[in-house]
């Protein structure tokens, strides 16, 4: 009979009061003095002597495709596991399941832990549908062409921190319009809207006031009037990192670099950096936050079931503004001057600005420019 280790500690505390082997495998509840003599002599509990399981209880799944694991893994270290065991699904349909994501991952993270060091995440906590928050950050490092020709946008990168959904779009710069971009592309495809959207102090949100504001609010950037309309359309309340503290954006800052590994595995999988046109690259961009969002759906559901329903239409991301003329029969818009009739001259004129992007052949990159009707 197989002796426990609480049998085994009865065992030699009622040999310590001075009972016979026979009395303490009774109180133990043992069938034989033999079991005392054992453990008595070993000096050792049964778990202290069970050997670990040095063999597989089954076959491994994974035995036919490692070899290519292996060397795709050597090949392009950082590439990550689960988008390599979905690049695996989809080249042998059938051969995998969804339930095997986890002992695929437990054989990288062997592979890796003899190969490289791992990095430790650490993971936050936030209330369910506080708070939208929106960044930009450049993409230049994933080396992107369209139709052979660099291409270096910057990504309006929204997140809920609760669930860690995320979404974006991309623009030529941090500007309002850029940022009425991606706030708008984020709530729409939400289809509600938290209490808060929080982003740090950029221009495109905040400024400085004059000097005597400042010696009132007390050194502290205020909202723009055009940041203010885009929020109150949307239902939103502004909120913002405090200055020189970066790190209160801290969940979209580290979202960044999540999505842009995850960009960075299926470009390898996809084996090209080279799209044909930016709609082509926008859906690459849209389909790897479709993926990355997929298991956040549980987390998603709740933050929606707290959220207000988006009620307010989208807002057109082009902006219009009144501009007079000059007796030089000029205007001026974003710093660039444009003639107009002289019979406009001592009238304003209506401007409307919209951002396109189109192909610099003086420096053989595509770059976002505007256009002013």
């Amino acid at each position: 009979m197989t002796a426990t280790d609480a049998q085994v500690r009865i065992i030699m505390r009622e040999r310590q009061k001075g009972r016979t082997q026979e009395q303490a495998v009774a109180s133990a509840n043992l069938r034989s003095r033999k079991t005392v003599a054992k453990y008595e002599g070993l000096e050792k509990l049964p778990s202290e002597l069970k050997q670990p399981r040095r063999h597989r209880t089954r076959q491994d799944p994974f035995v036919e495709d490692w070899p290519t694991a292996e060397r795709m893994l050597g090949d392009a270290p950082s590439l990550e596991a689960k988008a390599l065991f979905e690049w695996l699904c989809e080249q042998h349909s059938g051969r995998y399941q969804p339930g095997q994501l986890r002992s695929f991952q437990r054989h990288v993270a062997t592979w890796r832990a003899l190969h490289r060091e791992q990095v430790a995440i650490l993971e936050q906590i936030h209330r369910p549908g506080e708070v939208l928050q929106t960044d930009g950050t450049w993409l230049t490092e994933l080396g992107v062409t369209i139709q052979g020709q660099p291409f270096k946008p910057v990504l309006i990168h929204s997140v809920l921190p609760y669930s860690n959904w995320e979404w974006g779009r991309i623009a030529q710069s941090e500007s309002l319009a850029a940022l009425h971009l991606g706030l708008r592309s984020a709530v729409v495809k939400l289809g509600h809207v938290p209490e808060f959207h929080q982003t740090d102090n950029s221009s495109a949100a905040t400024y400085w006031p004059g000097a005597k504001a400042q010696a009132q609010t007390g050194q502290r950037r205020e909202y723009t009037d055009g940041y203010l309309q885009l929020l109150a359309h949307y239902g939103l309340k502004p909120r913002t990192t405090n200055i020189n503290s970066p790190q209160e954006n801290g969940d979209v800052e580290s979202s960044h670099g999540g999505l842009k590994r995850a960009m960075e595995q299926y470009l390898l999988l996809r084996g090209s950096r080279d799209f044909d046109g930016i709609e082509l690259y926008e859906g690459f961009l849209s389909d790897v936050m479709e993926r990355r969002n997929r298991p956040r759906q549980a987390r998603l559901t709740e933050e929606l079931a707290v959220m207000k329903p988006l009620s307010a239409t989208a807002l057109a991301t082009s902006s219009q503004v009144r501009i007079p003329v000059t007796r030089g029969s000029l205007i001026r818009v974003q710093k660039n001057s444009y003639s107009v009739p002289t019979s406009l001259i001592g009238h304003k004129v209506t401007v409307r600005i919209h951002a396109r992007c189109e192909y610099s052949r003086q420096n053989g990159t595509w770059r976002f420019t505007t256009n002013h009707t």
